[in-house]
């Protein structure tokens, strides 16, 4: 007799760290009453539908979360798997640029209740979730993406 192993594909994610000119970070918290993470921070993303590429995935996340359209992605700051209800999920995040306004963002209010913008100096906010499951993730993502635009601006000054 054979053992059968699960061969269920894993669920693709993506993850939009949206970046404001003043190289904060948006995020929003999740409603009470989501399945996963209920009542904490997350960032825009989500799974990447059939047939579907993953930058096909930002675009439809970032315009379906907030509204807004993706300019442009300016890097991938993270590769992660991790495993709710029994399905492995591989997510992708990237830190991303978008067109809109950026005050005003057309939240989907009954999957996310608020939002703020988190500088590097902010993330601390992110420790709510801490409790709640994913809060730690999400603050390394977020912290991620600081990191990298904070190397990045070193570069485009021409520090060594």
């Amino acid at each position: 007799m054979t053992d059968v192993t699960d061969v269920t594909e894993p669920r693709l994610v993506v993850g939009a760290l949206i970046r404001d000119p003043r190289d904060r970070i948006f995020v929003q918290r999740r409603a009470l009453d989501r399945r996963l993470f209920p009542g904490c921070w997350d960032v825009v993303g989500g799974a990447v539908e059939e047939g579907e590429s993953l930058l096909d995935a930002l675009h439809r996340e970032i315009a379906e979360e907030t509204g807004w359209r993706l300019r442009r992605v300016l890097a991938r700051v993270a590769r992660e798997e991790w495993t709710a209800d029994g399905v492995r999920h591989i997510e992708s995040d990237y830190v991303v640029e978008v067109d809109g306004d950026l005050s005003s963002p057309e939240l989907e209010r009954d999957k996310h209740t608020e939002f703020a913008w988190v500088a590097a100096d902010d993330v601390s906010l992110l420790d709510e979730n801490l409790g709640g499951g994913g809060g730690a993730f999400i603050k390394g993502i977020v912290t991620a993406a600081h990191l990298w635009l904070a190397e990045a601006s070193r570069k485009s000054r021409g520090d060594s």
